[in-house]
């Protein structure tokens, strides 16, 4: 029954959603990531587009990614190596070290440094100049992805330019029927539950989401750029519990990010006044 419907809802993709015409290829972007290795899992695949027509694309990551596994690993070792595996993950999106930023707040707490925050975002506008803005969807569970996105759109307000801002989903998929209602664990149980009934069961994929583009060319592309998160997507110390990626929903979850499809909120700044 969940596979008829994740198929049905792909389908609707399609049939519902805009398809993005090849000129968003050419525009210029710059990325906010809440950590390092959502540029990947959100718009691997736009980047991959828009650097194989030459287009600009500046990444920015927003906290340090320190909680991932802390309780394995100490802290600084864990910040630098995620760090250097957002370098390697963009360099095979074809983003170079150059166009990479590290804002450095504190993973889990970013929503404790809003006015930092933006004073920073506000320089990488202004530094980039971009057409095109890419950041998480508004309605995202992590608490860093929703300052993420408050911090970005407080500092486009102050920024003022005309700039198209596109909102991708991460944990908006960790809901029925993309992932199964009965993973292995109690506590990830009651997330999908609660996430199925927030989303009225996967319905806000057509009201809030307005547009998609084809990644079928470039998803083999995006799929060896998410290997370079190496402590996200390996068990390094599996004799330790070390979780990746595909423990989440039993890999239900990670599937999402491998379809042919990648999803947008898309919407102009600054809005109209009429």
């Amino acid at each position: 029954m969940r596979d008829w419907f994740r198929h049905r809802y792909q389908q609707a993709l399609v049939n519902r959603l805009s398809l993005l015409d090849t000129a968003v290829s050419h525009r210029s972007a710059l990325v906010f990531a809440p950590h390092e290795d959502d540029e990947t899992l959100g718009c691997g695949g736009m980047i991959l587009k828009k650097r194989a027509v030459g287009a600009d694309v500046n990444v920015v990551f927003m906290t340090d990614g320190r909680q991932s596994h802390a309780h394995l690993i100490p802290t600084e070792q864990l910040v630098e190596l995620r760090r250097q595996e957002a370098i390697a993950a963009c360099r095979e999106l074809g983003v170079a070290e150059a166009d990479v930023s590290f804002l450095g707040f504190t993973d889990g707490y970013l929503s404790e440094s809003i006015d930092t925050a933006v004073a920073q975002v506000l320089d990488c506008l202004r530094q980039t100049r971009p057409q095109e803005v890419f950041i998480p969807y508004f309605k995202e569970p992590p608490a860093d992805h929703l300052a993420t996105n408050r911090i970005v759109l407080a500092a486009l307000e102050t920024f003022g330019q005309p700039v198209t801002v596109y909102e991708y989903p991460i944990w908006f998929w960790h809901h029925w029927p993309w992932v199964s209602l009965n993973p292995s664990t109690q506590g990830e149980r009651r997330a999908i539950f609660k996430n199925t009934l927030h989303t009225f069961f996967g319905g806000r994929l057509f009201t809030d989401f307005n547009c998609f583009l084809d990644i079928a060319d470039v998803r083999a592309q995006k799929c060896t750029a998410l290997e370079a998160h190496k402590t996200q997507m390996t068990s390094l110390m599996p004799e330790k519990g070390w979780l990746t990626l595909h423990d989440v929903a039993d890999g239900d979850w990670l599937a999402c990010f491998f379809m042919n499809q990648e999803i947008y909120r898309r919407f102009q700044l600054p809005r109209s006044k009429s």
